[in-house]
């Protein structure tokens, strides 16, 4: 593809189009220019290259990829799942599925882009659009049939998928988050319904959810805990999993927590639709950094991504359903991001779990302290400590653990940086764990 956004990606006789993304791209048309870009898209200024004035650079991209290179994938079914919490482990349980019964599907999303493995990590959940496309193309190249894609609101907004058609679209809830972005809980949905409008088969709604209805079109199929066209029921959990019943028919999961079930309905629910073996999910895992287990005596540590009140509400209520002697927290709040669910997500965790260590997440560009502060505001519990490293955070964690206690270190899951001032650093919290449990 000889189109770029990024001029350091430019190769002599590329175009290169200027996007208003993060950075105005208008200020890196010279240095394209200069790594052999021999035709530049702006909105503004003349060049000494071909210089191609339009009023939107990315409505030229989105029409010019359309144009292009939609005909070499409009073959690709695409799968396409939108919601606050669970598109993560949804998606890359639909990837499984797939795959294990010899259909070759691959993932888009916050862990990275994955075809028989993984490929390559992402900036982003929903890359922008002419880094969709490269994958599609690369999956077009690998026989690839089906392509499962997390959705963000931010991307929706945006119009980082404009013009793609999917061929199911899945809904999985709505709970605060993004306002720093979003501004309305309004907006928010308005974003999610846009994956919607461009779905041509079938959509999958969680009928439990209180914006259902703003999902729920003629050709939606409900899956969920009450009457629904996928109803779950009889569910039992235990450190093995859990085992349920789907319209009466009896599944077992490696996965616990009944937020997962939500997550492995969808799978069945859709291998039901394709008319596929659905008894495969009881084969699947979690992605990692979803309620990723490590065992420490009697003790159980758990690493996972929670970092909505949603997320964090659903894994602390998993838990407990294992009758831990305590439950121990670790948590923190990601920094120039949503300021107004700080305090929420820490009444949550000290209003559920015994004890509360606070710390860093991503604290980016942000003092620590203010968000620490943030997140204590209005707080009236006292049975938490705050410690700022997160490593020396995990280990006192580690230390306090005794008899039969659950260790949750939550926030970044898969990630292996914490990024501060800044500056990104080597930080994999199931690496310091293990470092810290013998």
């Amino acid at each position: 593809m000889n189109i770029k956004d990024d001029s350091r990606k430019i190769k002599k006789g590329d175009t290169f189009v200027a996007l208003n993304k993060v950075h105005n791209g208008h200020d890196y048309v010279l240095d394209a220019i200069k790594n052999g870009a021999s035709k530049v898209i702006v909105e503004e200024g003349d060049y000494e290259v071909e210089t191609i004035k339009v009023s939107d650079t990315h409505k030229y991209l989105v029409d010019y990829l359309y144009n292009n290179y939609y005909d070499k994938i409009k073959h690709l079914k695409l799968i396409g799942m939108t919601g606050t919490n669970g598109k993560t482990t949804t998606c890359f349980l639909i990837y499984q599925a797939l795959n294990k019964l010899g259909i070759k599907c691959a993932y888009i999303g916050t862990i990275g882009f994955y075809l028989d493995k993984k490929v390559k990590d992402l900036n982003n959940t929903t890359p922008d659009i002419l880094e969709i496309y490269e994958l599609l193309l690369e999956c077009v190249a690998n026989d690839v049939l089906y392509v499962v894609m997390e959705c963000s609101s931010h991307a929706l907004a945006m119009k980082r998928l404009d013009k793609l058609k999917f061929t199911y679209g899945i809904f999985s809830n709505l709970t605060i988050d993004h306002m720093d972005y979003h501004k309305t809980m309004k907006n928010y949905v308005k974003a999610k319904q846009i994956l919607f409008d461009n779905v041509t088969s079938k959509t999958f709604v969680n009928i439990d959810d209180d914006y259902k209805d703003y999902f729920i079109r003629n050709n939606s199929i409900t899956y969920g805990f009450n009457k629904s066209d996928y109803c779950l029921t009889n569910y039992n959990m235990d450190l093995k999993g859990s085992s349920f019943k789907v319209n009466g028919i009896s599944y077992k999961t490696k996965l616990i927590g009944k937020h997962n079930l939500y997550n492995i309905l969808v799978v069945i629910a859709l291998l039901s639709e394709l008319n596929l073996d659905t008894n495969i999910v009881s084969e699947l895992d979690c992605p990692k950094g979803r309620m990723d287990i490590v065992n420490k005596d009697s003790n159980l540590i758990i690493i996972d991504y929670a970092h909505t009140p949603d997320a964090v509400s659903n894994i602390i209520n998993a838990v407990k359903e294992l009758n831990p002697n305590r439950i121990i927290t670790i948590i923190g709040c990601g920094g120039g991001r949503d300021s107004l669910k700080r305090s929420i997500m820490s009444d949550i965790a000290c209003s559920n779990s015994d004890y509360v260590i606070m710390t860093t997440d991503n604290p980016r560009n942000e003092n620590p302290n203010k968000i620490i502060s943030d997140m204590l505001h209005n707080l009236d519990k006292f049975n938490y400590e705050i410690i700022l490293n997160r490593e020396n955070a995990i280990v006192k964690g580690i230390q306090m653990l005794t008899k039969n206690d659950i260790l949750l270190v939550l926030g970044k899951g898969h990630e292996n940086y914490q990024l501060i001032n800044g500056i990104k650093y080597h930080f994999d919290d199931k690496e310091i764990v293990l470092q810290n449990i013998n």
